[in-house]
């Protein structure tokens, strides 16, 4: 049986050659088997938002957030993903926390 990254990676292939649903078909049944793999998730939020499937690329794009919490890039794209959907109020909240996750990043360790 293929890898969670082989699985992943046959994912972008189908989406690079124009097949966008059977990727995310691909994706989706990755997350059946593995609903942690944050990966998957940050795909299918982009894959949806192309699809204009704004509401499945929110949930996927919350999902990377819960997984990624201290990422930065993963509230950013939230943020651009919310931004595109049009709510405005979730992107500006995504866009800050993605900006504190950034500065406590930078910060000195204590001590």
């Amino acid at each position: 049986m293929p890898s969670v990254e082989q699985r992943y990676d046959e994912a972008i292939e189908l989406q690079q050659a124009g097949k966008l649903e059977e990727a995310i078909g691909k994706l989706e049944q990755l997350l059946a088997d593995q609903p942690d793999y944050a990966l998957a998730h940050a795909g299918l939020s982009v894959f949806y938002g192309k699809l204009g499937r704004h509401d499945e690329a929110i949930t996927h794009a919350q999902q990377v957030c819960q997984l990624e919490p201290d990422d930065p890039f993963s509230f950013m794209a939230m943020s651009l993903i919310c931004q595109r959907a049009g709510r405005l109020a979730e992107a500006e909240q995504a866009l800050a926390q993605a900006m504190e996750k950034q500065w406590a990043a930078r910060r000195p360790a204590d001590g």
